[in-house]
């Protein structure tokens, strides 16, 4: 399921809807991105993912999913080389909120999105000209902080799944982040379907390959 509606239904709470993305900078594994509009009773210690424990975070998402309306986006790490990640980010954006408002059945009447830009005229299909950008927005608005908790934690989730599958780079650890355990297993065996080609280690490693062959 990628989106859903409160188990409560909306009530009269105004329909702001906070999004947040996670994965940009890592060299494995997809960007995921979660709108989430807050209705009563909203989850308590909302706050940005990174400032919690990964404890208390799985303590929130069930909490969020039940409570809140919310939407998510996945966008692949082949759809990332193709279009760029920056593209790649403001793609999994627009699905995750046009996921949440069609959930919804109505339109919000305020989007926040955290960082210094917001998808409006950088993707054709964002159609949320009033949304504005918070610089530290998942921190700042709990709305916002709910997105993140959302976007963390599926993608977490995912990397567990696929270190099962690719052992060998410590995704369950590190989440596709380049740490040295990442990078010298990237170099003893090589990418994998889930790694971006198109960030530079990875390409890299591609490049010294194709050499040596």
């Amino acid at each position: 399921m990628l989106s859903a509606t409160p188990e409560t239904g909306l009530g009269a709470a105004p329909l702001i809807i906070g999004v947040d993305e996670a994965g940009r900078g890592p060299l494995a594994g997809p960007v995921v991105a979660a709108a989430v509009v807050l209705c009563k009773p909203c989850p308590a210690g909302l706050d940005d993912s990174k400032r919690l424990s990964s404890k208390r975070r799985g303590e929130l998402e069930p909490q969020i999913r039940a409570r809140c309306g919310w939407g998510l986006a996945v966008v692949e790490p082949a759809e990332i080389d193709r279009i760029n990640i920056f593209q790649a980010t403001m793609l999994a954006m627009t699905l995750a909120v046009a996921r949440l408002v069609e959930a919804l059945g109505c339109e919000p009447s305020q989007v926040l999105i955290d960082g210094n830009m917001t998808p409006h005229g950088r993707h054709p299909d964002w159609r949320w000209a009033q949304a504005r950008p918070i610089v530290g927005g998942d921190g700042k608005e709990k709305c916002i902080g709910a997105a993140s908790i959302l976007a963390k934690e599926h993608r977490d989730r995912l990397m567990r799944a696929a270190a099962e599958a690719h052992p060998h780079y410590g995704w369950d650890r590190n989440m596709g982040y380049g740490t040295a355990e990442h990078l010298d297993a990237l170099r003893r065996h090589g990418p994998t379907p889930l790694h971006r080609r198109s960030f530079a280690p990875v390409a890299q490693v591609d490049l010294f390959a194709g050499e040596a062959a």
